[in-house]
């Protein structure tokens, strides 16, 4: 078993298989609900089965549907611009600041329109972004904020609020690269009940009798067993995540500062690296002052054009000194081929244009600051193992640097 998976998870996955996935109380799903919910001090939590059905689930709460427009970042994945059009709107790029790689309220402010329902706020790499000017700009143009977590768990700003605590809802994912694993899922927290309620109805298959605190609130058996008894009030998905899954969730969950921890030691030994060998080949994410990041990865900005040096040249030597491959960006939602072709047709949710003068929201500084970010392991279990990587980004950048 491997390193990550050695609390009580096996043990919780037995006992499922043990009562035939029945549990009359307490559930699985329940438990891990009810921790994460304590651990970010949000009054409610939804299980679903990835960071994508989170997301979506949320904006169908917040309303956005025909019609609406979504602000996004163009530095994130492409689920983002995916769920904004599986709730028929439209998504709207906002660019980002090239040092923290976070979307710029600024831009968010120039892309605002009579048809913006939302604002997404992703706090990628493990920073946050700048929620104190981001819910400003929504508390003046009465907008939702949902807040994308997936990179993000544990992290604070200057305030020492933890990412996820701020908008109006928050979306995790447990994919099985991020800090806390369930091999895929996600979970989503809010403190409004009312946004609770729609968002696990949507992610429950709509079942009349889901509540903001419970999957399935149990009734009375002669009704449920009744053939006249109406099971569903709303159109929704089966977003729901299976109990395995939720076992798993729940232990690492139990042991989340750990993990923040771990991830952490490797982000702060890459800084330490790469000030004392006092290059600007490699300049790291830019963390505001009082910010706390949770580097679920390290990530730069690679300066090789300034020396003539390859992105792919620099990775393939790092990886010769024995480092773990270094991981590109995204391209920008916008770049991607399903949004190109959305924008060429002029389409969008059948013959939904976009209305705004900004176009379809042009993002000159990340499709830039794309190209050259370069995103280093952090999910070693042991110092030992942090040092090769360390070791490995010393020897590359002392190779090149006496190269040139």
């Amino acid at each position: 078993m491997g390193w990550r998976f050695k609390g009580n998870e096996k043990k919780y996955v037995t006992k499922i298989l043990d009562n035939d996935f029945s549990f009359k109380k307490n559930s699985m799903n329940e438990r891990l609900e009810k921790l994460f919910s304590k651990v970010h001090k949000q009054k409610y939590a939804i299980t679903c089965n990835s960071g994508t059905a989170t997301l979506h689930s949320i904006l169908n709460s917040f309303g956005v549907g025909h019609g609406d427009e979504v602000i996004i970042p163009s530095l994130t994945v492409a689920m983002c611009g995916f769920v904004v059009w599986q709730c028929g709107a439209v998504p709207v790029y906002a660019d980002v600041n090239p040092k923290t790689f976070l979307i710029e309220p600024n831009d968010i402010e120039k892309k605002i329109t009579k048809k913006t329902k939302a604002i997404m706020a992703v706090h990628i790499y493990g920073l946050m972004a700048d929620m104190e000017k981001i819910m400003a700009i929504a508390k003046k143009n009465n907008l939702f904020v949902v807040e994308d977590c997936a990179q993000c768990y544990l992290a604070t700003d200057n305030k020492g609020r933890i990412a996820g605590t701020i908008g109006d809802a928050a979306s995790w994912s447990f994919e099985h690269t991020k800090h806390l694993s369930t091999g895929d899922g996600g979970i989503v927290t809010t403190s409004n009940k009312n946004l609770a309620t729609k968002i696990r109805k949507f992610a429950g298959v709509g079942f009349k009798n889901i509540t903001a605190e419970r999957g399935k609130k149990r009734i009375d058996k002669d009704k449920f067993q009744n053939p006249n008894w109406i099971r569903h009030d709303m159109f929704a998905y089966n977003y729901r995540m299976p109990e395995i899954c939720a076992a798993v969730g729940l232990a690492q969950t139990e042991k989340i500062k750990f993990f923040i921890k771990k991830r952490i030691e490797a982000g702060l030994a890459f800084l330490l690296a790469i000030k004392k060998l006092n290059s600007d080949l490699i300049i790291p994410q830019e963390t505001p002052k009082d910010y706390k990041h949770s580097y679920y990865t390290f990530a730069c900005t690679f300066n090789g054009d300034k020396y003539g040096i390859k992105w792919q040249k620099f990775r393939k030597k790092f990886m010769e000194y024995g480092g773990d491959g270094i991981y590109a960006a995204w391209k920008t939602v916008n770049q991607e081929i399903p949004f190109l072709k959305a924008r060429k047709n002029g389409l969008y949710s059948g013959k939904m244009k976009l209305s705004n003068s900004y176009g379809w929201g042009e993002t000159p500084n990340a499709i830039k600051t794309q190209k050259k970010i370069m995103q280093f392991t952090t999910n070693q279990k042991n110092k030992k193992e942090i040092n090769k990587q360390i070791n490995a980004l010393i020897k590359t950048i002392n190779y090149f640097i006496k190269k040139n």
